[in-house]
């Protein structure tokens, strides 16, 4: 790569920003490369929340070479103190002598300070080289600073019909290990995950990352940092004998007012931390307003949603999922078995709910789609851009 080659320099800092894939929540993954004349003096990754930022590691690497050199940086490096100080600040007194920057930091705390201070300093800066490609590093963290609530990915797996579980409910194991092995990497890489007490009832799953199926390096590291745990029962169903209130971490029961203090004692002397919200129209706890408790209070960035027909149908009805992880096993289960989705009022092809497919491929045995829901008009036809 030589000085003149920007988008490969800014390649390489995306390229570190991943190593942050599992440990920067709720931060940003980011990632610093300084550059002069033609050759890397410094780079570095922002590791986990409360330790320093990419800027601070890229410039601690360079040392007296930072002077002069031109950074490239995949987030608009930070203008306020937080729990470390600001790396605006600190390429400013480093001596960078230009700032390439993939994306505006979405935090409105920054938003736009971080370059202004850098430029007040009589520093370049340049945005939005390969900005598409920062975006999607961090779509936890955009959606949960510009919508106010975390980006929601779906996974479930199903048969090659369609089917999720026998009708008794008994669905393990439907894909093989390789396929296992990739949910707990996707467990691992979110703030919490969300699943309907019907599915603690039949599985008594304990909703854990376990480094045993990471199939990582640093497996143990990145298990003991357990996301967020979310069931929500309206009616305060969850057994006090839970695996799930069993395990490290935190359990949040998503409810409603007006259930029996009794029970909701009785889950909290079992670990369980029960959180009240308003009803939607169905009665059912508020899916909306639990997306935005877990973005404000908890700092959420990405949700796994793991769950069963009705949970997964009412999200996806009220347009709250971003992504599915669809995992496809070669089986059949037949038309007595529960289905993918129960999404009540389907009765004509125009109310078909259309799907982005955006990536397939295979996992062991099993077959891995990656899609998103395609915004749809009022007769549920597919919105020409």
């Amino acid at each position: 790569m030589t000085e003149t080659d920007p988008a490969a320099w800014m390649a390489r800092a995306l390229t570190l920003a991943r190593r942050g894939h599992y440990t920067t929540a709720p931060n940003p993954r980011v990632g610093c490369v300084l550059v002069d004349r033609g050759r890397c003096v410094g780079e570095g990754w922002h590791v986990r929340a409360g330790e320093p930022h990419a800027e601070i590691h890229a410039l601690r690497a360079a040392g007296e070479a930072a002077r002069g050199a031109t950074a490239y940086v995949t987030l608009e490096p930070c203008s306020h103190h937080g729990r470390t100080g600001p790396c605006a600040v600190a390429l400013a007194e480093a001596g960078v002598a230009k700032v390439v920057v993939a994306m505006q930091d979405p935090n409105p705390v920054v938003a736009g300070r971080g370059i202004g201070m850098l430029r007040q300093a009589g520093i370049e800066v340049e945005v939005g080289l390969l900005e598409s490609e920062a975006r999607a590093l961090n779509p936890g963290f955009v959606s949960r600073m510009a919508r106010g609530r975390p980006f929601v990915r779906l996974k479930m797996a199903m048969s090659l019909d369609g089917r999720t579980a026998m009708a008794s409910g008994e669905s393990q194991w439907i894909t093989g290990p390789p396929a296992r092995t990739a949910v707990q990497r996707l467990r691992a890489q979110s703030s919490a995950i969300v699943t309907g007490v019907e599915s603690v009832i039949f599985d008594n799953s304990r909703l854990t990352v376990r480094a045993s199926q990471l199939d990582l390096d640093d497996a143990e590291a990145i298990a003991a940092r357990q996301p967020l745990r979310v069931v929500v029962d309206t009616r305060l169903r969850l057994p006090v004998a839970a695996a799930c209130l069993r395990e490290p971490g935190r359990t949040l029961v998503a409810t409603v007012s007006g259930h029996d203090a009794e029970r909701r004692e009785r889950l909290e002397a079992a670990g369980a931390e029960v959180v009240v919200f308003p009803a939607g129209e169905d009665g059912r706890v508020d899916l909306a307003a639990l997306l935005c408790h877990l973005a404000e209070h908890e700092q959420a960035n990405e949700v796994l949603l793991e769950t069963g027909a009705t949970l997964a149908g009412a999200m996806l009805d009220a347009g709250l999922v971003d992504e599915m992880q669809l995992f496809v096993a070669p089986t059949l289960l037949g038309g007595e078995a529960r289905p993918l989705f129960a999404l009540p009022g389907l009765e004509r092809m125009a109310q078909q709910r259309p799907l982005e497919i955006l990536d397939v491929r295979a996992v062991g045995r099993d077959w891995r789609i990656t899609a998103r829901p395609v915004a749809t008009g009022a007769e549920g036809l597919a919105k020409v851009p």
